[in-house]
């Protein structure tokens, strides 16, 4: 993904970034008083550092010590500067440069792929300053470092659903942030994702002649995921499995819904000729469950 961030008299602003995984590449612009840091581009290095062994500097004024990390920032050496940003952090510790060093961390850990540590001071952050003028940025640290580990679908789903957790807080607590926009578009692909988990068992069990645990997964992808790409296959594969299971009904319902929300699909089109073969065409039944999603989204 790309993240682009700055800090603005003392606060972080985020542009928007497109919900794309793989390689990533930060702008990286700091204003201080007395000091002006602009387009640092921050891009992943050769390997990962170590932090844990502990370096005990002089005690100097905090802002010293601050610009002393971002200069090692701009220099690509960013273990020390997470020990110079650590130092602040632990002689200054009620100051606003702590506070500014530990989103400093949090910043250099994401932008090196070290998403578990940026996640954990993140965290702290959130946790000591809820109220700040940062907090949108942290959280989406936060969320995005959950974001960009979200694994194959053929795993287990957990980063993902913590990863729509962290999004939704923004989308809740901050509205009206450039965060919000770039949240809303992770949170589409991270529920596609989930949606794409339960088209996967669902398929494998109409393999297995599981209908009603086939049925059952894509019931959430219906009700719970119906702005994903995974919707007009999951009526489809209703279809077919009430038609297995003789629940003729329902299968005409689904056909139906499938070809009133998407008439041009292939999908409807398979449908179509699926309960055709049984002598009887897609039929809307207004109490059916599967009517019943759709219409409380005004989809049906």
């Amino acid at each position: 993904m790309r993240l682009l961030s700055h800090v603005r008299s003392g606060g972080f602003a985020q542009n928007d970034a497109r919900p794309a995984r793989g390689r990533t590449s930060a702008l990286f612009a700091v204003r201080l008083v007395g000091l002006v840091l602009v387009g640092a581009s921050l891009a992943g290095c050769a390997g990962m550092f170590d932090t844990k062994e502990e370096t005990i500097y002089p005690d100097v004024p905090a802002e010293q010590r601050y610009n002393e990390a971002l200069t090692l920032m701009q220099k690509e050496d960013y273990g020390e500067a997470i020990k110079r940003f650590e130092d602040v952090d632990r002689q200054h510790p009620y100051s606003d440069w702590a506070r500014k060093s530990m989103l400093m961390i949090a910043y250099i850990y994401y932008t090196q792929g070290q998403y578990d540590e940026c996640a954990g001071v993140a965290k702290r952050y959130l946790a000591l300053h809820p109220g700040s003028a940062d907090a949108p940025y942290a959280q989406y640290l936060l969320a995005s470092s959950y974001f960009d580990q979200i694994p194959d679908i053929s795993r287990d789903q957990q980063r993902t659903e913590r990863a729509m957790e962290a999004l939704d807080e923004i989308v809740r607590k901050y509205p009206e942030t450039e965060y919000a926009i770039s949240a809303k578009k992770k949170l589409e692909v991270a529920r596609d994702q989930l949606a794409g988990k339960e088209m996967m068992i669902g398929r494998y069990y109409l393999e297995q002649r599981n209908y009603a645990g086939a049925i059952n997964r894509f019931k959430v992808v219906v009700t719970r995921y119906q702005t994903t790409r995974h919707v007009e296959e999951a009526l489809y594969r209703l279809t077919e499995a009430y038609m297995a299971l003789g629940v003729v009904s329902e299968a005409q319902t689904s056909a139906a819904v499938l070809g009133y929300n998407f008439p041009d699909s292939s999908w409807y089109k398979d449908a179509y000729k699926l309960v055709q073969s049984r002598g009887v065409n897609p039929q809307m039944n207004q109490n059916s469950w599967i009517a019943k999603a759709f219409k409380g989204l005004g989809l049906g």
